[in-house]
């Protein structure tokens, strides 16, 4: 399983990196790189779990429900954090890079349970992937995106903040992982768009008004 996530890592984030150099701003460049460093964290995160996984003797339930919360937030978050702390607090590009790093982790998790289960896979499950679990990863590290917006710029709060904002994000995974494999999958499913619709309708209201504003 692991040659194959470095495969698929191969074939779907390393095409990506040749546009790094033909974009042409700095924040298209941002974004896309993000995207593969979500692509990246996801390999490495594989091999995480693959290791607890057996380490934890087989159980997948507990393992997806107790541990790889944990350690995929933890992992995806560290390089958000990075971000706001050594270069910049701007609320959209931090809100912007750290949803591209959910989205890239998405994208290549999706293709690793595509190749397990190819023999069960549906337009529906296709679906069902991308509502769900791609949101779900997208909308988790965007909050501690968004989060690091405000609590960068108060010292006080910084470590108390990126806490709060890491254990926000670890319980909304762990809970969309617990929904998708009980009898309220369908709960699972309309978590992440719960979150990510009022926020981007925001989003796009704020620069709206930014735009009439300037005008």
């Amino acid at each position: 399983m692991e040659q194959m996530s470095g495969i698929l890592y191969i074939c779907i984030a390393l095409p990506m990196i040749p546009m790094l150099f033909i974009l042409p701003d700095k924040r298209s460049k941002l974004f896309l790189g993000y995207m593969i460093i979500g692509a990246t964290v996801c390999l490495v995160a594989g091999g995480v779990n693959q290791w607890m996984l057996e380490l934890f003797g087989g159980d997948g339930m507990y393992v997806t429900t107790n541990i790889t919360p944990i350690s995929e937030e933890l992992m995806k978050a560290i390089p958000v954090l990075y971000f706001a702390v050594l270069f910049s607090d701007d609320r959209e590009t931090l809100l912007s890079i750290a949803f591209a790093l959910g989205v890239g982790f998405a994208v290549l998790e999706n293709a690793v349970i595509l190749t397990q289960q190819i023999s069960n896979v549906t337009i529906a499950w296709a679906l069902t992937r991308v509502v769900g679990a791609a949101l779900m990863h997208g909308a988790c590290t965007a909050a501690v995106g968004m989060g690091m917006s405000y609590i960068r710029k108060r010292r006080k709060l910084f470590f108390c903040g990126t806490f709060s904002l890491l254990t926000l994000s670890i319980i909304f995974h762990a809970t969309f992982n617990v929904l998708v494999q009980s009898q309220f999958r369908a709960a699972a499913l309309i978590m992440p768009a719960a979150v990510f619709i009022p926020l981007t309708v925001r989003l796009l209201i704020r620069r709206r008004k930014a735009r009439n504003n300037n005008g």
